[in-house]
C-alpha cells in the first residue's frame, strides 16, 4: 500500500499563470512585499530561457468543507512555496506591479538583447540602446505582432538578420511552454507534516512558521473578509514602525480606508513609542489566544479551515465562526485604549526602552492577560497590578523562552478554568519563592550577557525605584537610559584586562552600572582601590573628581542605590570575585524590593 502523501505534476508556465489569474491557485503573499532583487528575476528568466529547472512549487489544497446547505465545496490550492518565483514571472512576463519592502508599487522591467540572447534589468542606458528590447512584457502581450516587433527591431538594428531575430524572439516567447513541477500535498495532512515537507524540499529557503500558514489561510479567504483582515494585520505592524506609510494607504487602498479597520488603527501612526512594535506573529498570538482560549497557532489554521475537533470533519459554519472570533481579537488588539494600557503597564514597571525587553512573547502574554481581565471585569487598578507582576515574573523566569506555544496553551487554559486573578495569584508565589531571591537569582546573575533578563530587570528596578546613576547627585538612571548612557565597569575593564581577566570575566553583569559618560571617562582604567580612596577623600573635603556628591551619607546612599558594597568607601577592598559575589546578592535584593512594589 502506498504511503505517498503528495502528487507531482509538471505544468507549463502559461497554465500556472492562468491559474493564478483565475484564482485556481491562491498566492497568499500576492498583497505582501515582494522581496526579490530585480537581478534575481533576471536570473530566473535566463534559467527558463536556457531550459534549466527552476525548482518545484508546493501547493496544499484547502480541505473540502461541508457547506450550510449540506453540500460540499472543494478548497483552493494554496501556493506555500514558490510565491516569489510566481510573482516574479507575473511581474516580468505580464507587467504586473508588485509591492516592495517599503510598500511602494513598482514595475520590474527585464530587458532582452536578441543579438546576445542576454537578459538584464532595464535601466536608462538600456532603454536608449536600440539593441535591447527594454521590457520583455511586450513580447508576451497577446496583442503584440511578432512580425511587426521583428521588423521594428531590425529597422533600428540594420545589421541584424530578420530570420535570426525572429527565431530568438520566438524562443523567448516559448519559455511560457516550459514546464514547472507542482508538488500538491494531500489535503488531510496536518501542519507539522506540511512544515516538515517544506523544510526537506526547500532547505535553502526561509522556514515557514505556523503564523505564515495562518496568514496564508486568512489571505486566501474570500467569504469572510480574509483579505481585509490580512491587510489590517500587515498594515498595523508596518505603521507601528513606519508612520509615513499612512499616506500611502490613504492614496492607494481606498477599499481598506473605507473598511471598519482603518479608523480604528490609524492612531498608531501618531505614536512615537517603540516599546512594543508587534509583528504579525505577535498580533496573531494575542488575538487568537485571547479569543479562542488556545495557545497553538496550528489550531488557528485548522479552525480557519473549518475543522471540527470532535468529528475530525471540516464545516463551513466553524470557519465562519472562527473568522468572526479572529476579527474580534484583531480589533481588540488594535484598540487604542487597550494598546495604550499595555504599554503604560510596561513603563510603569520600569521598562522604559524596547531594548530592556528581551522577550516579545512575555509582552504578548501580558497583553492576553490584560484583554482577558477586561473581559472578566477585573477592576482596572487590580488588573494593571496583576499584569505588571505577571510580566516581571515572566521576564525573571524566562517563562516563554523555551516552548512558548506550549506554555501559552497551558496558561490560557488555566486562565479559562480558574480566571485571571486566581491563576496569577497562585502561580507567582510558586515561581518566585523566597529561595529564588536568596539562592537562585544570584546564581542566574553569574553571566556576562548584557542582554540578560536579570540585568534588564535590575535596570527596570532602578528606574521604578527612582535611583540615581552611579556617582550622580542629580541625574537619575531613567534619564541616563533614555539618553543612551554608558554601561560602566565598576572594576574598570582595562584594569581587569591588565590583570589577565577574560572578556567573560570583566563583562560580568555584576560589574555593570549605569553612569554618566564623564564619570566613566574620569575613572578610566584606574585601580578600584585608587579611585574608591579618591571618592572617600572627595567626601572629606578633598578634590571633587567624580560626579557632584561630596557628602559621605549621600555617597553611601548612592552606593546603596547602585548595589555597591559600602565597605569599598571605608577602604576595605575586595578581590574582584568577592566583589561580584557581594554585588550579585545586593542586586538580587534590589530586584526583590522592586517586585514587591509592582
Amino acid at each position: 500500500m502506498s504511503t505517498q502523501r503528495y502528487s507531482v505534476t509538471p505544468h507549463p508556465v502559461e497554465t500556472l499563470l492562468t491559474w493564478v489569474k483565475s484564482g485556481e491557485i491562491a498566492i497568499p503573499e500576492i498583497q505582501r512585499p515582494f522581496v526579490w532583487e530585480a537581478t534575481k528575476v533576471r536570473n530566473l528568466l535566463d534559467s527558463l530561457y536556457q531550459g534549466y529547472p527552476v525548482g518545484y512549487l508546493i501547493a496544499w489544497r484547502n480541505p473540502t468543507v461541508k457547506l450550510k446547505d449540506g453540500s460540499t465545496s472543494a478548497g483552493k490550492r494554496i501556493l506555500i512555496d514558490g510565491q516569489q518565483r510566481v510573482t516574479a514571472l507575473m511581474a516580468a512576463l505580464l507587467g504586473m506591479e508588485v509591492l516592495t519592502d517599503d510598500y511602494e508599487t513598482v514595475q520590474i522591467r527585464i530587458a532582452f538583447n536578441p543579438q546576445e540572447e542576454r537578459f538584464e534589468v532595464a535601466n536608462p542606458a538600456i532603454r536608449k540602446n536600440a539593441a535591447w528590447i527594454a521590457n520583455i512584457a511586450q513580447v508576451f502581450d497577446p496583442s503584440t505582432s511578432l512580425f511587426q516587433m521583428v521588423d521594428g527591431y531590425c529597422n533600428a538594428n540594420p545589421t541584424c538578420s530578420k530570420d535570426t531575430v525572429f527565431k530568438v524572439i520566438e524562443k523567448l516567447r516559448g519559455i511560457i511552454h516550459n514546464h514547472v513541477g507542482i508538488i500538491e500535498l494531500a489535503e488531510d495532512l496536518d501542519i507539522e507534516t506540511v512544515t516538515e515537507i517544506f523544510i526537506r524540499v526547500n532547505s535553502a529557503g526561509s522556514p515557514l512558521s505556523q503564523a505564515d500558514f495562518a496568514m496564508s489561510k486568512i489571505a486566501v479567504n474570500t467569504s469572510y473578509g480574509g483579505g481585509t483582515l490580512r491587510k489590517a494585520i500587515d498594515y498595523f505592524c508596518h505603521l507601528a514602525t513606519a508612520p509615513e506609510f499612512l499616506a500611502k494607504i490613504r492614496k492607494s487602498d481606498s477599499t481598506f480606508v473605507a473598511s471598519e479597520f482603518f479608523d480604528k488603527m490609524k492612531w498608531i501612526a501618531d505614536v512615537n513609542d517603540d516599546i512594543y512594535d508587534p509583528t504579525y506573529t505577535d498580533m496573531l498570538r494575542v488575538a487568537f489566544t485571547s479569543e479562542f482560549g488556545r495557545g497553538k497557532l496550528q489550531d488557528l489554521v485548522a479552525l480557519l479551515s473549518g475543522r471540527n475537533f470532535e468529528t475530525k470533519q471540516y464545516e463551513e459554519a466553524i470557519a465562519e465562526t472562527s473568522f468572526g472570533a479572529l476579527k474580534r481579537g484583531i480589533l481588540a488588539f488594535v484598540n487604542k485604549t487597550h494598546f495604550d494600557r499595555i504599554t503604560m503597564i510596561l513603563r510603569s514597571a520600569g521598562f522604559i526602552l524596547s531594548n530592556m525587553i528581551g522577550s516579545q512573547n512575555a509582552i504578548n502574554f501580558a497583553y492576553i492577560l490584560y484583554l482577558r481581565g477586561r473581559r472578566e471585569n477585573v477592576p482596572a487598578a487590580e488588573l494593571e497590578r496583576l499584569v505588571r507582576r505577571w510580566f516581571a515574573m515572566s521576564m525573571l523566569r524566562a517563562r516563554y523562552s523555551a516552548s512558548p506555544e506550549s506554555t501559552f496553551d497551558f496558561d490560557i487554559r488555566q486562565v479559562d478554568s480558574r480566571g485571571v486573578v486566581a491563576y496569577v495569584e497562585s502561580v507567582i508565589p510558586n515561581e518566585l519563592p523566597d529561595s529564588f531571591w536568596t539562592g537562585m537569582l544570584p546564581q542566574f546573575m553569574d553571566t556576562s550577557s548584557v542582554g540578560s533578563p536579570y540585568f534588564h530587570c535590575f535596570q527596570a528596578a532602578q528606574v521604578k525605584l527612582g535611583d540615581k546613576g552611579f556617582l550622580s547627585r542629580d541625574i537619575s538612571v531613567a534619564d541616563l537610559l533614555l539618553n543612551r548612557a554608558d554601561v560602566h565597569h565598576v572594576y574598570p575593564k582595562q584594569y581587569l584586562k591588565n590583570d589577565g581577566k577574560t572578556r567573560g570575566a570583566y563583562n560580568q553583569i555584576g560589574n555593570f552600572v549605569i553612569a554618566q559618560s564623564e564619570i566613566n571617562i574620569a575613572i578610566g582604567a584606574k585601580a578600584p582601590d585608587a579611585y574608591f580612596a579618591e571618592l572617600a577623600d572627595q567626601c572629606n573635603g578633598g578634590t571633587k573628581k567624580y560626579g557632584g556628591i561630596i557628602d559621605r551619607q549621600q555617597m553611601k546612599e548612592n552606593f546603596r542605590m547602585n548595589c555597591i558594597p559600602d565597605l569599598l568607601l571605608d577602604g576595605q577592598m575586595m578581590s574582584y570575585e568577592e566583589f561580584l559575589d557581594a554585588r550579585r546578592k545586593l542586586m538580587s535584593f534590589k530586584i526583590r524590593e522592586w517586585f514587591s512594589v509592582l
